[in-house]
């Protein structure tokens, strides 16, 4: 089977090329870093989608007709069917999971034009609601937890932009942790959110609220999240190695992708701690920055921080809060740095306690809306 890439990220470009695929009529397609991939795929498959994610590692997933088809119905299943907007870059799993749900739904998908903002989002979601024999027809949409923020920031002080987020039936907030500070204006606002968690390795968000989808199984290993179900990837194209080390097969037929998360089951709901590899090593004391970054957030004024290790000459390694310039509340930079150190010392131990607290100008983020660790990281080592 062919491999066609898709040149660029228009939105409507995928969409044509996607429905193809899916239904079977044209070759698969080649979203990301595609160009030293292979021309041909096994059959069925339907998305080949490469990305450097937050750690820089190149990986090309491939992605299957039943495996998306899979992960459309389950979240139909769960939370209704109706119209879709599309927020996101196209080209990465979130996104363009949006398209798959308004194939398989054979609906078209508003899609949002240029670039984001509240007023364009407002526009586009207002231009949504439409009746069916009387009835509403419901919308949906997916949102990363930046995205959120800055709408709620701008409803706050614009009735449109309100009305819009508060039309959705749900919105899907995944792509990385939303802070509980975030997740609360939110619901006050009346904005029905849902949190998902997922990889492109999952065809998208495949546990929501912290309860897997239809067909979907969790468990975890020596404290490592593991998904099982029909809409797991067949793995990574070119990289046999990868594949087998990454997606494990039990005695009794089960394939598993290992996905790399710390978590635990808690009342049956799935809580992830972060990356298992997200660690620091600081006077000798393994630290998850994943959760001192969990706790920092929970502070106002720091719901948008990340934060990041770098050498440090007496400890080791040291974690660093980094935060954009224009959320810091109108507190002294000593000030935010002492409360973010006494709330991660009393929740997680003085070891964790963050060492420094930068301010800058904009965070640097993926085309995802992930925060691209890597490049702040290399950033703040650069400020010593």
């Amino acid at each position: 089977m062919r491999l066609e890439p898709v040149i660029g990220d228009d939105p409507r470009d995928i969409l044509r090329a996607l429905k193809s695929a899916l239904h079977g009529a044209g070759p698969a397609l080649g979203l990301g870093l595609v160009s030293m991939l292979p021309d041909e795929v096994k059959p069925g498959t339907a998305v080949v989608v490469t990305t450097s994610g937050s750690t820089g590692v190149p990986k090309s997933v491939v992605l299957s007709r039943d495996a998306l088809t899979a992960s459309a119905l389950a979240t139909a299943d769960r939370v209704g069917e109706g119209a879709w907007l599309l927020a996101l870059p196209a080209s990465y799993v979130a996104g363009m999971q949006v398209l798959v749900r308004s194939i398989v739904a054979d609906r078209e998908p508003a899609i949002l034009s240029g670039s984001f903002t509240p007023q364009s989002f407002a526009a586009a979601a207002l231009m949504m609601v439409s009746t069916d024999r009387g009835v509403r027809v419901p919308t949906f949409t997916s949102l990363v937890p930046a995205q959120l923020t800055k709408l709620l920031d701008a409803a706050d002080h614009d009735s449109a932009v309100l009305s819009a987020l508060r039309s959705f039936e749900t919105i899907l907030v995944g792509g990385q942790a939303l802070p509980p500070i975030t997740l609360e204006r939110a619901e006050s606002a009346g904005v029905r959110i849902v949190r998902t968690y997922g990889s492109t390795e999952t065809s998208g968000g495949c546990v929501y609220d912290g309860r897997p989808l239809h067909g979907v199984s969790v468990r975890i290993v020596d404290g490592e999240v593991q998904i099982a179900g029909p809409a797991l990837a067949d793995g990574y194209l070119g990289d046999a190695e990868m594949t087998d080390a990454v997606f494990r097969r039990t005695p009794d037929g089960t394939r598993w992708y290992l996905t790399g998360d710390a978590g635990m089951i808690e009342d049956d709901v799935l809580r992830v701690r972060g990356r298992i590899d997200n660690v620091i090593v600081s006077g000798g004391v393994n630290v998850s920055l994943d959760r001192v970054e969990r706790v920092v957030r929970g502070i106002p004024g720091l719901e948008s921080a990340v934060v990041v290790g770098i050498p440090d000459p007496r400890w080791g390694e040291a974690s660093v809060v980094v935060v954009p310039r224009g959320e810091v509340l109108r507190r002294s930079e000593y000030v935010q740095l002492e409360e973010a150190r006494e709330a991660v010392s009393h929740e997680i131990g003085p070891h964790a306690r963050p060492s420094r607290l930068v301010l800058v100008d904009d965070l640097a983020s993926l085309p995802s809306g992930k925060p691209d660790r890597e490049a702040i990281r290399a950033a703040v080592a650069a400020l010593h």
